[in-house]
């Protein structure tokens, strides 16, 4: 099933999530390079929640741009199987050797604003990720590393202290939807 069908399939949690996924599926039809970061204005990415085997703790990065612990996640750059970008990106920007899906459906969506930034050396304008979020699952004694270029500093967080640790107001919504959403379901 591709992305398409799985959002047309998706579930909103809240107002937040319809009002999200009624834009970006008018994008999909508006648009045909959602997945490339030459479109300017609004691209793909994936993003995991990255809880521990009994769900009780996240692993956030302290992320050098938004100077704030964070999810991880990243930009879709052409791929359009998410669930993959999701767990590559995990990988790449924990250091974690085994993750996997807690689900290989969708968890959260979101459409989340960029502020213009400097990336190795480029100005990035102002512009939307249109973000699909995935449960993923790791081991707490699994070896962690930073990334340098992307994070300095990895750390398992208790899910109300993962809300916390994050300085940016707009995230801090965004994951305490994803911790109610976790501690609601039943996953098989």
């Amino acid at each position: 099933m591709n992305i398409k069908q799985q959002l047309e399939q998706y579930n909103p949690y809240n107002a937040q999530e319809e009002k999200d996924l009624e834009m970006i599926l008018r994008y999909m039809d508006t648009f045909d390079n959602l997945f490339t970061r030459e479109n300017e204005f609004a691209h793909f990415t994936a993003s995991a929640w990255l809880v521990n085997e009994d769900h009780t703790k996240v692993l956030m990065a302290y992320h050098n741009i938004y100077d704030s612990w964070s999810w991880v996640g990243g930009h879709a750059d052409g791929a359009t199987d998410l669930l993959h970008v999701a767990l590559k990106e995990a990988k790449e920007e924990t250091g974690l050797t085994k993750v996997k899906p807690v689900s290989d459906q969708i968890f959260s969506i979101e459409i989340l604003g960029v502020p213009a930034h400097e990336k190795k050396g480029k100005h990035i304008a102002t512009h939307v990720h249109l973000n699909i979020t995935y449960l993923i699952e790791a081991s707490e004694s699994d070896l962690i590393r930073v990334k340098p270029d992307e994070n300095s500093d990895i750390g398992w967080f208790e899910l109300d202290r993962a809300i916390e640790a994050s300085t940016e107001p707009e995230m801090k919504v965004v994951y305490r939807k994803l911790n109610e959403k976790l501690v609601g379901q039943t996953f098989k």
